[in-house]
């Protein structure tokens, strides 16, 4: 495949759910199909929609095989503007709305198996007669 350059305005305009371009290591990507696959849920991806995703996604740490993924994704080039840097939330309380999203998801994470392990225990005390 010919390498297709991206401008800003196209991955301004597949921003969304429907269409959904995720610019990283200036390398664009069509993310659409994946969105609901992805583990960290889709808000975690929306959130970086129409801007430089990189950092975010560094910051995360994607295995191998997520890096693996994006082969089959990758549609151009992006086309170096000003523009991308100069629009949007800065980039440090952006990425601190991605981090807080992915510390909620880890906190669930542990206080659901925890929820249910005590009232398992609950159980078993209060139907033992004990009381």
């Amino acid at each position: 495949m010919a390498d297709k350059l991206i401008t800003y305005a196209e991955l301004k305009a597949h921003s969304n759910k429907e269409s959904l371009y995720i610019l990283l290591h200036e390398k664009v990507y069509d993310v659409t199909k994946f969105i609901d696959e992805h583990p960290g849920g889709d808000e975690v991806i929306l959130a970086e929609a129409g801007r430089d995703a990189t950092e975010a996604f560094e910051d995360v740490g994607h295995s191998d095989e997520a890096r693996a993924l994006l082969k089959d994704m990758y549609i151009g080039d992006f086309e170096k503007t000003d523009e991308l840097k100069t629009t949007g939330p800065s980039s440090s309380s952006h990425s601190n709305a991605v981090n807080t999203a992915v510390e909620q998801g880890s906190n669930l994470m542990y206080f659901v198996p925890l929820a249910m392990l005590g009232a398992y225990f609950a159980w078993r005390y209060y139907s033992s007669g004990s009381i």
